[in-house]
């Protein structure tokens, strides 16, 4: 089996009430520990990829590493981009393989935001590739997006049917309370959902995929690690998964996490290291890294997606 688009993964988690992991990658220990995952579970996947991230890594590197993945599992894979900014850069990945590309223009005033997303869905639906496009702007800093909480607004529901009618997107990320990065409220501030716009939105989208980001639970096991062997991230918090796997059950097709692979790697490297300071091989520090990544998965997809068994 080949890389795959989204296309039939939301239309089967539409129809039975759960939703399909999309998983940020960066390197060779991510893609392995998401993937054995994602074979254990009998799991659908998507792996995503920011613009940082492929500079970081190198879009052929990237494309090697998935392609590897795809092969090693026999799984149905989507390769997604990640906040792409850009018509030019939805292009590139196109191009070079990707099978979903996101357009985010939440920045722009609605008018331009529906002629951008409508040049990329042009564009990607030409070779049967699928669009995710964003309507209200999440609050939080995640590589290239950074949006403070006065920038920050909810999706307006009243929006959505033009929007989606106009552009043709295929799916559509909508702000309802998630945030991006590990600080996702303020000190004292209770975590909430607007399920009352995700209920709005869904009557006027009837069985169209929504997508969450900024949805990382910051899993407190791994901030307790973190903060005992050196760190500083006392006032870490995230999404509660029982809220995360309700909105599953919902309209919610796609559930974005980037924090909790970070903070569940990080985690590892620093235990490990502080436990054995004389070592110096990355296979050492990066496969517990990697098991760590691989037991996060299998936890999320079990307990907020929804999604095992479902390949």
């Amino acid at each position: 089996m080949g890389l795959v688009n989204t296309k039939e993964m939301f239309k089967k988690a539409y129809a039975g009430g759960y939703a399909i992991g999309a998983f940020n990658v960066n390197n060779m220990e991510i893609v392995q520990g998401i993937t054995e995952a994602c074979k254990e579970l009998n799991s659908p996947v998507i792996l995503q990829v920011s613009s940082g991230a492929r500079k970081y890594a190198n879009h052929v590197y990237l494309m090697k590493l998935v392609e590897a993945a795809v092969q090693e599992t026999g799984l149905p894979i989507a390769l997604h981009l990640d906040h792409g900014d850009s018509f030019e850069l939805c292009k590139n990945c196109i191009d070079g393989g990707f099978t979903s590309v996101m357009i985010d223009g939440s920045h722009l005033d609605y008018e331009a935001n529906v002629e951008l997303t409508k040049q990329v869905v042009d564009y990607a639906h030409k070779y049967n590739i699928t669009v995710e496009g964003e309507l209200g702007r999440l609050a939080g800093i995640e590589d290239d997006v950074n949006v403070s909480d006065e920038d920050s607004s909810y999706t307006d529901p009243n929006q959505v049917q033009d929007f989606v009618k106009r552009t043709g997107v295929d799916s559509l990320a909508i702000a309802i309370g998630t945030s991006h990065g590990a600080y996702k409220f303020k000190k004292g501030q209770k975590p909430q959902l607007r399920f009352d716009i995700l209920e709005k939105v869904s009557e006027l989208l009837p069985e169209f995929p929504i997508v969450l980001h900024g949805a990382s639970s910051v899993i407190p096991e791994f901030v307790e690690t973190i903060n005992k062997y050196g760190g500083k991230l006392q006032d870490a918090k995230g999404v509660p998964e029982t809220m995360l796997r309700k909105a599953a059950t919902m309209a919610v097709c796609k559930i974005n996490v980037d924090s909790d692979l970070r903070l569940a790697m990080t985690a590892a490297i620093r235990k490990y290291m502080a436990l054995n300071p004389s070592h110096f091989d990355p296979r050492q520090y990066l496969a517990p890294a990697r098991d760590a990544i691989k037991d996060m998965v299998k936890h999320k997809i079990q307990n907020v997606m929804g999604c095992a068994g479902k390949a």
